[in-house]
């Protein structure tokens, strides 16, 4: 998307992510995290003033510009999306973030103290490239902070429902902490988000379809046809434990 386009499409968007999420909670984040998630992560990486923090796949980076805020970091957002990145600095305002576009991996060179991945992971088909590059891009002691949709990969029924598919490729759990610890990773924290996720897709999902009208309006019926079919299948996953999120702190 251009910047004209991406900037659009978040506008478009942005009344109904503003009522799905409760008071305080919506932030920008274009994903199913809330504004204490986001907190929450980035306090059990122990994120803090000064130090160098990347955070990938940033989009619009409304919980990176979170996180630069309340912790002082020095922050570097990265995207493929040139638009998004735009839309980014331009939110960004007088906070310290620098923004670059950049398709990953490879990863900026560091060496950074804390890499970020929020929501995102589930788009690496082969995650093992991913995280060579991140740890190659941490400092020894640096911590990698994700989310994760855990499961089976998706059966071509799956895949036929779900909208964008071709960026869904959940991970099960024990596959995905052996990759860590072949890369030289030690888990830190976990947490788990499945069933705050499942209401956050499904209030998301609504709200879409409350809005339809206005969002079709402006970016066509079939644009909200999909965000609301992705939504209420995510919920479903997360209702039925075909699918399970997480929250994870790695330790390099």
């Amino acid at each position: 998307m251009t910047h004209g386009d991406r900037a659009a499409y978040g506008e478009a968007l942005e009344e109904a992510r503003q009522e799905a999420y409760p008071p305080g909670e919506y932030v920008g984040q274009e994903s199913f995290m809330t504004a204490g998630e986001i907190r929450g992560l980035a306090q059990r990486a122990a994120i803090c003033r000064g130090d160098a923090v990347l955070d990938l796949c940033c989009g619009a980076a409304g919980p990176g510009r979170l996180v630069a805020a309340e912790t002082g970091c020095r922050y570097l957002g990265v995207d493929g999306d040139p638009g998004a990145v735009e839309v980014a600095r331009r939110s960004a305002g007088d906070l310290p973030c620098r923004f670059d576009v950049v398709r990953v991996p490879p990863l900026p060179a560091g060496p950074f103290d804390a890499v970020l991945l929020l929501e995102t992971l589930l788009a690496f088909r082969d995650k093992q490239p991913l995280l060579t590059a991140v740890a190659g891009a941490l400092r020894p002691g640096g911590r990698f902070a994700f989310t994760v949709e855990e499961g089976a990969p998706l059966t071509e029924a799956e895949r036929a429902a779900m909208p964008g598919s071709d960026t869904v490729w959940p991970i099960p759990l024990p596959e995905l902490l052996a990759l860590l610890e072949r890369h030289g990773f030690a888990l830190g924290a976990v947490e788990e988000l499945t069933d705050a996720h499942r209401v956050a897709a499904l209030a998301l999902g609504d709200a879409f379809d409350v809005h339809r009208p206005r969002i079709g309006a402006r970016l066509g019926p079939g644009v909200v046809d999909d965000l609301v079919t992705a939504h209420r299948l995510w919920g479903h996953w997360m209702g039925s434990g075909r699918i399970r999120k997480f929250a994870l702190v790695a330790l390099r």
